[in-house]
């Protein structure tokens, strides 16, 4: 009986957790209007941002990197012109 309850109430946490951790919408224009990868790469670094990982998170270029400080972080942004969506750390 007990595996009957627990069982509803693990799968509705793990959809929860899930959607905590997924990335923020950042856009809805095609790609074709997005910056080339180079283009926002190059952005960020002339932000003082190191990156470790760049990579493309559903509608949104994210990094894993280092700010000026030093400190890690995690961003998402805007691919149409490279505005800070969402930030973790730093």
């Amino acid at each position: 009986m007990k595996r009957i309850v627990i069982a509803p109430l693990f799968l509705a946490a793990a959809a929860l957790s899930a959607s905590a951790f997924a990335a923020p919408q950042c856009t809805s224009a095609p790609r074709a209007q997005w910056l080339t990868e180079a283009a926002m790469k190059q952005k960020v670094l002339d932000q003082g941002y190191t990156i470790k990982v760049f990579q493309v998170s559903g509608n949104c270029y994210e990094i894993y990197g280092k700010d000026k400080a030093g400190k890690n972080v995690e961003i998402y942004f805007d691919p149409t012109d490279g505005r800070i969506v969402k930030k973790k750390g730093g």
